[in-house]
């Protein structure tokens, strides 16, 4: 069912948003070399319940996964890119790593992700394991999203939104997998309309003020086919090749879209 929000749900959709994009926020600041994904998992847990929202993900059990996922956010790393579940592993300088945090509150979800190289700010993708390569691969999700988020407005469709993300990842010479993308969020975290991450423009469904969308370009550096780890959760690159994934929960308005998931 394709949810349009009302405007005290849109109200709550920014709060939502907001704790999403602070927790995330919170969590980089704190990500360095030597942190265990569990920790990552448990900070996620405390600043959750501090805010006075509701995990999306540690009761989900949906056809796709080996249900209920059991922790707070998903925790991808390197060959991992998508509901990569929280294990015991201490973060290595270079490894890249993806946070996918979704919050429900005051009966309304939001959903952003974020990837970056372990032991490197902003300013420094050198770090020891890390390369040149990892970089543009998070680099280009970051663009696609911009890209998704730019024709985002109402009466564009579904496939232009499609079209602008997969423009970006297939200009840049990688594979799409269109197994996985961006979907419709609200009362619930995964809704109609599915956002592929490559598509047609002018098709599928007309863009209204209202429509929230979680768009998240994700890619693998050199394939499109996907691997289930025995948690029945995890999915990685068929290669084991390097994975990114940028993700942001978007309102639909009348003029440019609202961008929810940001620390405020």
């Amino acid at each position: 069912m394709i949810e349009i929000l009302n405007a005290r749900q849109l109200h709550h959709a920014r709060s939502a948003g907001a704790i999403v994009g602070a927790t995330l926020q919170e969590l980089r600041e704190r990500v360095t070399v030597g942190v265990n994904l569990l920790e990552i998992d448990e900070w996620a847990r405390q600043l959750i319940e501090k805010a006075g929202a509701q995990s999306c993900y540690v009761d989900y059990a949906p056809s796709f996964g080996n249900g209920p996922f059991g922790h707070y956010i998903c925790t991808a790393m390197n060959d991992a890119v998508l509901h990569g579940m929280p294990h015991d592993y201490a973060l290595q300088s270079g490894d890249l790593l993806t946070l996918d945090l979704a919050v429900l509150k005051n009966g309304i979800a939001a959903d952003a992700a974020i990837s970056f190289i372990v032991g490197a700010d902003d300013s420094d993708t050198t770090v020891s394991g890390g390369s040149a390569e990892d970089a543009a691969l998070i680099a280009v999700t970051q663009r696609a999203l911009a890209a998704g988020i730019e024709v985002a407005r109402a009466g564009n469709r579904i496939g232009d939104i499609s079209f602008a993300i997969g423009a970006v990842l297939t200009d840049a010479g990688y594979l799409v997998n269109t197994e996985f993308g961006g979907h419709g969020i609200g009362t619930t975290m995964h809704g109609d309309p599915h956002v592929a991450n490559i598509g047609r423009p002018g098709r599928g469904y007309t863009l209204r003020p209202g429509l929230l969308l979680a768009l998240e370009p994700w890619v693998m550096a050199d394939t499109d086919v996907l691997i289930t780890d025995p948690d029945g959760w995890t999915l990685r690159s068929a290669t084991g090749c390097r994975t990114a994934h940028t993700e942001h929960t978007i309102a639909i308005t009348d003029d440019d879209a609202e961008i929810l998931t940001v620390a405020r």
